[in-house]
């Protein structure tokens, strides 16, 4: 796998490895998983709780959301870059609702937290690329910065 070639896949890349890794975690130590979100561990579940069904469903969505945020990343998907800031944006308002209207406990808040935060942080990625891009190279040529910069954030 390459490395990001580019401010906003750095941000993408972080996310997807932690996405991926997170998903793991839930997959394997699920009651970890829990703790982390600040939900309650209890030592039994009633019958019709489903709070493990629903965590193993949630767990490999973020791990397989890692994953596509990690290919992205290895192919240099600009749209995909700037289609994750919006919706990133709608996660961190619905997840912020939930917490604020008591459906999630206020722990829950980190992860709207970084969602939001994660959505900025690409935003600014794919504006300080296409900054670098259209100034082109400062320096004369050869000066050291051989990583290509993307030369536009269009669709390809």
């Amino acid at each position: 796998m390459r490395l990001p070639r580019s401010g906003a896949g750095w941000t993408i890349a972080v996310f997807g490895l932690l996405a991926l890794l997170l998903g793991a975690l839930g997959l394997i130590w699920p009651e970890t998983q829990l703790r982390l979100l600040g939900f309650e561990v209890p030592a039994g579940r009633a019958p019709g709780d489903y709070t493990g069904t629903f965590l193993t469903a949630s767990s490999m969505a973020s791990f397989n959301m890692g994953v596509y945020y990690l290919l992205a990343v290895a192919t240099e998907w600009r749209p995909f870059y700037r289609f994750t800031v919006w919706f990133r944006l709608v996660t961190f308002t619905v997840f912020t609702i939930a917490v604020l209207s008591d459906v999630a406990p206020g722990r829950f808040f980190g992860v709207a937290a970084w969602e939001g935060l994660g959505a900025l942080a690409t935003a600014a990625g794919l504006w300080w690329d296409a900054r670098r891009a259209t100034a082109g190279p400062s320096g004369p040529a050869g000066s050291g910065d051989s990583v290509p910069v993307p030369t536009s954030d269009a669709a390809r």
